[in-house]
Formats: structure tokens, sequence, C-alpha cells
């Protein structure tokens, strides 16, 4: 059946303003008007939303939702009443978006319905919400910060406007009633983007971060030794060597590693700064509690924890004795789980590089690393069940040839000393 004569599709958000930044489209979402729930079944759409009428396409399976307005009922993102109804007007369904070059629509031909002067705003490169409504909802905040990540390359900033709002949802205490899997979602989004670094940053400004992340938070201000380094603050070295991830690799994984791989600084008593004698292991329950707070998945713990542990080594990876080596190549689980070295590495890389004056420096670990574990790789266990080796022996003697496989390499590569 087809569908009322008064409905009225309208493309919007991502896909318009994608569009006008010359950004391919990934998916495409549209809200409908002048329409009623039964009007949608009855044209075939398939119902998914709980608490607001969504809808997919019979055909394209694309989202259509329908025009709505909400009003705020309690603390937190979730809190909200929903009121749908052909009368609702597309003005007023735009008017309830978080940022104005989110609020553009656009009809069957074309033709784009922009009542806040998102395309003003996407010309400037300004992030500004829509209206007053933008502080009812605290997850704005982080939205915020990761549009700030994905568009900095274009050079997009906050509007002080916005900023000002940012930072009064802060103080009103409505971030601590975000939900961790949302919080999680959005920053792992945020450091997904292009620009991680500035996720955190705004973060920062608005004093989101020490409500959300106050091990990472607290460590703007500490001072590390120069002479590694020059940069001296924690923090900027932080944010350095998460721009270096960013160049590095696209994987979320690293990314988060090099977030919280030097939160043990954080801890280091005043008598004996700048130095940080055993901040790594003192990192290692931090990281742990960040994780369980935010609810990160085991897979980015594991790297997390491994970069904490067992970065610092790795800088100096060939000097260190074959026995040290192998309990590094074993903590980071590399014999079961190859793929954890190139992400281990790949961080280490990140934090070594993400140091002032030391951004283009060769980091000698890698290769050194990775050349070693292709040796240990070609050590069967049938070889030694052949030779008549058993049981607890079998770990033993490959142990044993591991050993004497790094020996060899190290003198192998003794001119990287």
């Amino acid at each position: 059946m087809a569908p009322s004569r008064a409905m009225k599709t309208y493309l919007v958000g991502g896909a318009v303003r994608d569009r006008l930044l010359n950004i391919a489209v990934d998916e495409q979402d549209w809200v409908v008007v002048g329409c009623s729930p039964k009007d949608m079944l009855d044209a075939g759409y398939r119902p998914v939303g709980k608490d607001f009428p969504v809808f997919i396409h019979p055909t394209s399976g694309e989202e259509y939702a329908l025009a709505r307005t909400e009003r705020k009922m309690g603390p937190g993102h979730g809190d909200f009443s929903f009121h749908t109804s052909s009368d609702v007007t597309l003005e007023e369904d735009l008017s309830r978006r978080d940022f104005t070059i989110n609020a553009i629509a656009q009809d069957d031909n074309g033709e784009l319905i922009d009542p806040y002067n998102g395309q003003g705003d996407l010309n400037a490169r300004v992030l500004r919400h829509v209206s007053d409504a933008f502080v009812e909802d605290p997850l704005r905040v982080l939205r915020g910060a990761r549009f700030a990540a994905r568009f900095k390359h274009l050079g997009f900033t906050i509007a002080e406007e916005t900023a000002q709002m940012m930072k009064h949802i802060v103080t009103s205490g409505e971030l601590e009633h975000l939900s961790a899997e949302r919080v999680w979602q959005e920053t792992l989004k945020g450091l997904s983007e292009g620009s991680p670094r500035s996720y955190i940053e705004v973060l920062r400004e608005c004093g989101a971060l020490a409500v959300l992340l106050p091990e990472v938070d607290c460590l703007f201000g500490v001072p590390q030794r120069a002479d590694y380094h020059p940069e001296i603050d924690t923090g900027l070295h932080t944010l350095m060597a998460l721009d270096k991830a960013a160049e590095l690799s696209d994987r979320p994984e690293v990314r988060y590693a090099v977030l919280v791989h030097d939160l043990g600084k954080g801890l280091t008593p005043d008598h004996i700064l700048p130095r940080h004698s055993g901040h790594e292991e003192n990192g290692v329950p931090l990281v742990e509690n960040v994780s369980a707070r935010l609810r990160v998945p085991k897979r980015f713990i594991k790297v997390a924890i491994g970069v904490t542990r067992f970065h610092l080594m790795c800088h100096k990876i060939n000097t260190l004795r074959p026995k040290t080596v192998l309990k590094i190549l074993k903590g980071l689980d590399v014999f079961r789980n190859p793929e954890q070295l190139s992400l281990f590495l790949l961080a280490c890389e990140a934090d070594a590089r993400g140091r002032l004056n030391f951004e283009n420096t060769a980091y000698l670990s890698a290769p050194w690393l990775s050349s070693l574990a292709k040796k240990l790789g070609t050590i069967t266990t049938q070889k030694f069940i052949d030779a008549g080796v058993k049981g607890s022996g079998i770990g033993d003697a490959i142990d044993q040839r591991r050993l004497e496989i790094i020996a060899q390499h190290k003198t192998d590569h003794s001119s990287h000393g």
C-alpha cells in the first residue's frame, strides 16, 4: 500500500553534511514528516525503534524516523520523552539536533532546508549548537569533542558560546549520569577519528576529562626529565604520542594503549620528580581500573596493559638479556597471539616518537623484535617430540631453543647497539 500523500521524506544529518563537505557518505538517515506509525506500517516499513518510531525501508534497508520533538524528564542522556505526530514540522525536528552542521535537510528535489544556518557554519568551519536545548543532553559534550577530532583536518573549531555551554553541562554534574557504555562508545569513536588528540584536548578544555578520565587529566603539569622528554609535560607527551599513533595506525587498540600508557606518572611522588621510577608497573592497576570503569573490551585492555608494563623495556630491547626478552614476549602472549606484537610495537613507536625533536627518529626496536619473532615462529613442538622429549620437558626445551635464538639474534644485530 502507498504511504499517505501528506508524507514527505527528507535526507538529514551526516549524509547531507558530508556531501556538502565533499566527504564520502557511508550511510543515509531520513526523517518523515506528516505521517503516523500506522501510515508507515501500511506502506510496508518495518518498525525497530523502542523509544520513538524508527522504521526500516522495505527495499533499501535504510532508517526512516518520524519527525519528533522531545522533552527532558530526568538527569543524563536517556531520560527524554518523545512526541511524534503528523503535525510535527521538519523545522521542529531539526531544532532538537546537536550542531547546526547536522541540522540541514534535503528534499526529493535536492533542495536544502537549512533553518539554523548550518551551511554558513560549514563554510566558516564552526561547530555551533542549534539551540539552548543543547545543554539538556550531556552526551553532546563528547559528541562535540568527537566532531572536533573528526574535522580537525578541515580546520573546524568549536564556537565560543558552544564551548561555554559544554562547560556548563560539566559543572552541572550531568556528565556523571552518562552510562559507561555511552562514554566508551563516544571515546572509541573519538580515538578512531583523524585527530584523537583533539578529542582529549576538547574534553580537557571544558572540564569533562577531569570527570570522565581523571587519571589522564592529572598527567597535565607533571614534569618529566628534559633529556628524555624535551616537551617536559607528561600530558603534552600523551597528546603528541596520540598524534603519532594516528599517523602510524588506524587501530583503536593502539590509540587506547597510547592514551593510558603513562598513567603511572600521575602517581609519582613530588620529591622524586622529574624522574618516574617504576611508573610502568604503577600504571598497570590504573589501566585496569579505567578499563573496568568504562567497560572497555578485553582486546583493548590486553594491548594497553602490555604497552604500559613493557614500553620502556621495548625502547632498549637490544640491550636486554635473552631471558628478559623472552619474558616480555611471553607477557605479551605473542606465541599464542602473534598479532599482539604488531599492536604493541606500533604503540611503543608512537610513545618513542611522540616527543619533541624525536618525531622523525627511526624506531629500531620494531624491526629488531619483528625479525626476532619470525625466527622464533619457526620453532615447532613436533621436533622435540620426535627427539623423545616428553611432558613438561617439551616446554623447557622450547624455551631453551628460544633463548638460543634470541642470543644469536642479539649477536647478529649488535651493530644496532
